[in-house]
């Protein structure tokens, strides 16, 4: 696809489609499956997001909820007074745009009146209870969403690349409805969510044929980071999991993902420079 740039109000940018960008994942939480309890401090958070920008990252993305399998979802008001002293930190110190990893409106709507950047919402504006209203606060605010596709099985009653593009339709068209402009939406395949093991690893392998909906393009986020299909594949713990992690990104990368979301930025990322160096040479 052809490079787009985001501008927002306090100065910064974000070009898509130039080089690989890499969203550092910065979880504040007790409970993530690989890295729960470790920035849930704010000094700690803080170092820890100038530590990946150093290491490379262009985005940092913010959780405040764990999204592992099995979680039970907190409710916003619980999410915003996790997410709120560390978020303000983060925006008023990090150099590169925020996003913050929420499927609730409310805590969007927060999140949005404080400057965040970005929205990535691991329901792709299709969370049953609340209908609507992410697509609504993207719209009013008029931020980019990662917009990923998820469901509460894992059973396909057709080709998993068709049902994820009906999915995509929808979240499109749901985005459409609420005033969203369709440059605001990136698209991410949700590895690891409403999938198997070997779903995963066929949807990596079949990535190219996500990057359009309907024939129109759209940007692809890759968020495979420690996740379990890699620890079932490689019989590998989620601290274990870097170098397949980089394996993925790379063939992500190949596969036409502009933007990859992981923990460990500074060696992904190198791999994410040498990928592109090669992918440019005619």
């Amino acid at each position: 696809m052809k490079s787009m740039t985001y501008n927002w109000q306090d100065g910064k940018s974000l070009t898509i489609g130039e080089k690989t960008l890499v969203m550092g994942i910065l979880n504040v939480t007790p409970d993530s499956f690989s890295d729960g309890g470790l920035w849930n401090d704010k000094d700690k958070a803080l170092a820890h997001m100038h530590e990946m920008v150093r290491d490379g990252a262009d985005i940092i993305d913010i959780g405040a909820e764990s999204s592992r399998p099995g979680f039970e979802p907190m409710g916003a008001a619980e999410e915003i007074a996790r997410l709120e002293p560390i978020l303000e930190a983060v925006l008023a110190e990090c150099p590169v745009p925020v996003s913050v990893d929420t499927f609730k409106a409310d805590t969007a709507e927060f999140a949005a009146k404080k400057g965040v950047h970005i929205l990535n919402d691991i329901w792709g504006l299709q969370y049953s209870e609340e209908p609507g209203r992410m697509a609504e606060v993207a719209a009013r605010y008029q931020l980019p969403v990662v917009v990923m596709h998820n469901q509460n099985s894992k059973e396909y009653h057709k080709d998993i690349m068709e049902a994820m593009e009906d999915f995509f339709r929808e979240s499109i068209a749901i985005a459409s409805e609420a005033g969203l402009k369709r440059e605001n939406i990136i698209l991410d395949p949700g590895i690891g969510f409403g999938k198997t093991p070997e779903d995963n690893i066929r949807v990596l392998k079949r990535l190219n044929e996500m990057k359009t909906v309907d024939g129109i393009p759209y940007p692809v986020l890759l968020g495979t980071s420690r996740k379990s299909f890699i620890g079932h594949a490689l019989g590998l713990e989620a601290g274990q999991r870097m170098e397949a992690t980089g394996a993925t990104c790379v063939m992500g990368i190949m596969s036409g993902a502009e933007i990859v979301r992981v923990h460990d930025v500074m060696p992904i990322a190198r791999m994410c420079r040498m990928t592109d160096a090669i992918m440019k040479i005619d």
